[in-house]
């Protein structure tokens, strides 16, 4: 019998990626601002030029997947974050650090698209249960890297860039024993893969699909403010980094609690957008108790209320792309999902840090709130205007 891709793998493969990022990310607004001494406007060229690099990996990672060889693709991801966060562990500088940020966005971006759309291609089981336990093992990743690594950025700089490194590794012996199934796949164009490819998307699905990524955009300029902005603004407060790197811990450990129970009941819920609309709520609370945090445990709080926003929203936006696309082209626009939320990234730290200097925080705050409600009442109206010519897919 013919030897298939396991679940298992799928999310072994997802788990590595989010626990090697959750070393770097974390500490990256801190590490360019107070130790390089960079501008929080440089700082946001510097991170917006990282999620610009995601976005080139998603979309080409997408379309790649829907014509060779996933495992090859793979093979080349993880290399390139091997090498990458080789020269990153030793050369730390300003350019090695901008130049080495640049091609983790890539290889991040390329193989977080490529894990996806293979989770989409197990047709055992459902979607939705598939991309829960997806972002249930990332935010896993996220609890066990997030909860440590500001105790080693204290102790030494270079320990989180090794540990990193290490579980690059890590992935890779994962591509070589998990997806070698796939080694000898050949994605054959033949006249139904052809049609399958060229085969466009009912109008009201594409409207539908845009509407909820540009909305996807705009949920993650807004959050992104936490990982490049909000960690600037508590040490400034003399609340030291690594309390800072424990919301992360928080924020993990809370959506693998509650994706717990999401796995085991979200088929309860038929309607896939109320999820959507209650975690953009729940954001935009989030940044309204965040305008008044003048402490810790205010700080805590508004992570608890974001968590609770993300969990619900943000792992519903893959699940009912691959509802709305055919066979045949998931991996493109389920690469898309990825990069409009890498291009949400990628603009936030440039947006924020330029509304911070020319204004404020309190400011920021303020319009990450009006945003995210907004939001809202947009997704309903557009869901409400197609909701009859939507064609579904399996």
């Amino acid at each position: 019998m013919k030897k298939e891709l396991t679940l298992r793998a799928v999310l072994f493969g997802a788990l590595c990626t989010s626990f090697g990022m959750s070393f770097i990310w974390p500490l990256t607004s801190v590490y360019l601002h107070d130790n390089l001494h960079l501008s929080l406007a440089i700082v946001g060229i510097v991170l917006f030029f990282n999620s610009l690099a995601s976005v080139i990996g998603n979309v080409v990672g997408g379309i790649f997947f829907d014509r060779f060889n996933p495992y090859w693709l793979l093979q080349f991801g993880g290399w390139l974050m091997f090498f990458t966060l080789v020269i990153l562990t030793f050369y730390h500088g300003i350019y090695a650090f901008s130049i080495c940020l640049f091609f983790l966005g890539l290889g991040a971006g390329w193989n977080g698209t490529v894990v996806s759309a293979l989770g989409a291609s197990l047709k055992q089981y459902d979607g939705r249960y598939v991309f829960n336990m997806i972002y249930f093992v990332q935010n896993l990743g996220i609890v066990i890297g997030s909860s440590v690594v500001g105790f080693l950025y204290d102790w030494q700089i270079r320990l989180p860039f090794l540990i990193s490194t290490l579980v690059s590794v890590g992935f890779l012996s994962v591509v070589f024993l998990g997806y070698r199934v796939l080694k000898h796949e050949v994605r054959k164009q033949d006249k139904h893969s052809k049609k399958a490819l060229q085969l466009k998307l009912p109008k009201s699905n594409a409207w539908l699909m845009y509407s909820l990524l540009f909305s996807l955009f705009l949920m993650w300029v807004m959050y992104q403010q936490w990982g490049s902005n909000v960690s600037v603004y508590m040490t400034s407060m003399h609340i030291p980094f690594r309390y800072y790197s424990i919301l992360w811990t928080v924020n993990a450990g809370l959506i693998v609690c509650i994706q717990f129970f999401i796995v085991r009941f979200g088929h309860v819920i038929k309607n896939h957008f109320l999820p959507i609309y209650g975690g953009v709520g729940f954001f935009a609370v989030s940044f309204v108790v965040l305008l008044f945090a003048k402490s810790y445990p205010m700080f805590v709080l508004a992570m608890i209320i974001l968590t609770l926003g993300e969990a619900w929203a943000l792992p519903q936006v893959p699940v009912v792309v691959n509802e709305l696309t055919p066979e045949g082209s998931k991996g493109k626009y389920l690469g898309l999902v990825n990069s409009f939320g890498s291009a949400g990234r990628a603009v936030a730290p440039l947006f924020g840090g330029l509304l911070i200097e020319f204004a404020s925080y309190q400011l920021l705050f303020v319009i990450a709130a009006l945003v995210n409600a907004c939001l809202i009442l947009f997704l309903w109206i557009v869901k409400r205007l197609l909701e009859s010519s939507i064609k579904y897919y399996d």
